[in-house]
């Protein structure tokens, strides 16, 4: 393990990440959908519908940390009984898709810098939405994933009535279960656990060898 150009200290060893793994088994990334097998996927960096216009990802596919999943199927258990669900736009985020987004993008509101590196990066972060359970029919939220508007702002309010109860049904189940959401988005939320855990930069590929 060592400091990168950036300064910031980046695992990119398959087998460091297993000794760390071995050592402390909350340091973990679990795979959702087999944690949580309703959840719904709509893993937007493996397509082009995002922020760059291009695929990131190989694969679609979402991982968490092991406590940070665990408050995630408590979510996804609290919504159920109300007949909805989650949907995950992305979860863990390998650090050098983080450095993508910052030189594409060049502002700290709306990607991390290299120099900090994302709680993403750390499998502590996840961006969703919500779906109802039996269809899995998207409800109408402020806007679409990764857009750029004034409305991505979790307090912004001019917006029809039923949007913004979709919105705060979606922030308070998150919120109940330890969630922090980042008021700059409203489908980015962060565990609070995020600063005890390192910096990743291992593709999902790599987390499928892992095991």
């Amino acid at each position: 393990m060592a400091v990168n150009s950036f300064g910031v200290t980046v695992i990119s060893s398959l087998h460091e990440y297993r000794q760390r793994v071995a050592h402390n088994p909350e340091r973990e990334l679990v795979e959702l959908i087999t944690l949580i097998p309703d959840l719904v996927l709509d893993i937007r960096y493996a397509t082009a519908r995002n922020l760059l216009g291009k695929p990131l990802y190989k694969q679609a596919r979402a991982f968490l940390r092991r406590p940070v999943a665990e408050a995630l199927r408590q979510v996804q258990q609290a919504l159920r009984r109300l007949g909805l669900g989650l949907c995950v736009y992305d979860a863990y985020r390998p650090y050098t898709v983080t450095v993508q987004f910052f030189e594409h993008v060049r502002d700290e509101k709306f990607a991390a810098p290299p120099w900090r590196g994302s709680r993403h990066n750390r499998g502590c972060s996840v961006d969703v939405g919500l779906v109802e359970q039996a269809s899995g029919r998207p409800l109408p939220l402020p806007t679409d994933f990764d857009e750029l508007l004034p409305a991505t702002d979790s307090r912004y309010s001019q917006l029809p009535p039923h949007v913004l109860f979709n919105r705060s049904i979606l922030l308070a189940a998150m919120k109940l279960h330890g969630f922090v959401n980042y008021s700059g988005e409203w489908w980015h939320f962060d565990h609070p656990s995020w600063a005890d855990f390192d910096l990743l930069d291992l593709s999902f590929e790599e987390l499928s060898q892992a095991g």
